[in-house]
């Protein structure tokens, strides 16, 4: 459907199904309470946009995707994460991670679930919200005020918690692959890559803090297999990113299954 015909046509006379997000930005006079044009003809307005991502700005229409901020704010955070876990460039402090902990994976991927919740989307909404309180929690791990690594005086233990913390959320990641893997060929890898590494890590720490080679070396396969999940995750961002657009560069198959 063109431009100019969507300009023209009754919303009501289209199939919801068939729209696309830009058929989405037009409204009919009448649902904004300016009833029919004259002849009883049906008119429509645009609404101011971004490009070509378009949204309603009533309370009770549909508002843009939040898919693609959540799974790249979640595939940026991992991807920091697993670079340190693999000691990039020498580093072996997590530190610099805890803002962006906080804000990208945490808040920004909360607030993706919140949106995602006003749309009706149960798995998305679930999904970002958890993992932006995940980021959001392991952050909150690593700030001095908070008190809890000063609260552990044997280093071992503190591995331990860290341990069951990290196998906590490997359930929760099993749980969202089962939901999943009917879905799409890329969701579906993903998560199951980010499981794998929450396993390795998970290992590396409950099992293995007082081996430090042995550690180093789990660690680092737990970061490579990070590095691969962020990467599938930045794929799937891309790719819903992408799919908003009325003339996209290129479009990215997820796989339907």
């Amino acid at each position: 459907m063109s431009t100019s015909q969507i300009m023209t046509a009754d919303r009501e006379s289209i199939s919801p199904s068939t729209y696309t997000d830009v058929e989405r930005g037009w409204i009919n006079i009448k649902e904004c309470g300016h009833g029919p044009a004259p002849g009883g003809t049906s008119s429509a307005i645009p609404i101011i946009a971004q490009g070509h991502s378009f949204g309603r700005s009533t309370g009770n229409g549909r508002i843009a995707n939040p898919g693609p901020a959540g799974a790249i704010s979640f595939a940026a955070t991992a991807f920091l994460l697993s670079l340190f876990n693999v000691q990039a460039g020498g580093v072996q402090h997590p530190e610099v991670l805890v803002g962006m902990a906080v804000f990208t994976g945490g808040l920004s991927q909360f607030m993706a679930g919140q949106w995602s919740y006003s749309r009706g989307e149960t798995f998305n909404a679930t999904l970002f919200s958890l993992y932006g309180s995940f980021w959001m929690s392991y952050a909150m791990i690593f700030i001095p005020g908070s008190g809890i690594m000063a609260a552990y005086k044997d280093p071992l233990e503190l591995s331990h918690a860290l341990g069951l913390y990290l196998i906590t959320w490997t359930v929760v990641t099993a749980f969202f692959l089962l939901v999943v893997i009917r879905r799409n060929l890329a969701l579906t890898v993903m998560l199951s890559t980010i499981f794998v590494t929450l396993i390795v890590l998970s290992i590396s720490q409950y099992s293995l803090a007082g081996m430090p080679i042995l550690f180093s070396r789990v660690q680092k396969a737990g970061g490579v297999f990070g590095i691969i999940g962020s990467l599938l995750c930045f794929y799937i961002g891309v790719s819903e990113l992408l799919s908003a657009e009325l003339r996209p560069l290129v479009r990215l198959p997820l796989g339907v299954l």
